[in-house]
């Protein structure tokens, strides 16, 4: 079974994209990046982008339509993770973190609470920058999941 890695680029930090700029051509994997502008892709026939129309989860929903069960996708936007674990993909954020059938409903639970606070004008600050930890995390995971789908 060939596997795809779909990336949503929109917010994909570029240490995670150079990670996976290296990765796709060395495992010989289909990585995908899908975006509402435009992103530079390296030449390879292992790598490809797709821009998408300006709008509200556009990305998010070309994701969900090309994702197949057994694929990686890779984002940090928990809604979009509910949609493809349900369609059979595996979801791994760009800080190497797993999202699963087992914790997704709680990660959902977070974000409606924190969209809640911010909409009643409490002010909460965004995800700390990637540390160096959590981008060897995210490359320890890919390389797991590479081997496993090889």
């Amino acid at each position: 079974m060939a596997v795809s890695i779909w990336v949503d680029a929109d917010a994909c930090p570029v240490a995670i994209k150079e990670i996976l700029f290296k990765a796709g051509p060395r495992a010989k994997v289909r990585i995908t990046f899908v975006a509402n502008h435009a992103i530079r892709v390296p030449p390879s026939p292992w790598l490809s982008r797709v821009q998408v129309e300006q709008g509200f989860d556009i990305a998010d929903n070309e994701i969900v339509q090309r994702v197949s069960n057994g694929d990686l996708v890779i984002t940090s936007d928990i809604p979009l993770a509910d949609e493809v674990i349900t369609k059979g993909a595996t979801v791994v954020t760009p800080r190497g973190e797993p999202l699963t059938k087992e914790n997704i409903r709680s990660r959902l639970n977070i974000r409606d609470f924190m969209d809640t606070m911010r909409s009643s004008g409490i002010q909460t600050s965004g995800p700390p920058p990637l540390s160096q930890r959590e981008r060897q995390a995210f490359a320890n995971t890919l390389d797991r999941y590479l081997a496993h789908a090889g």
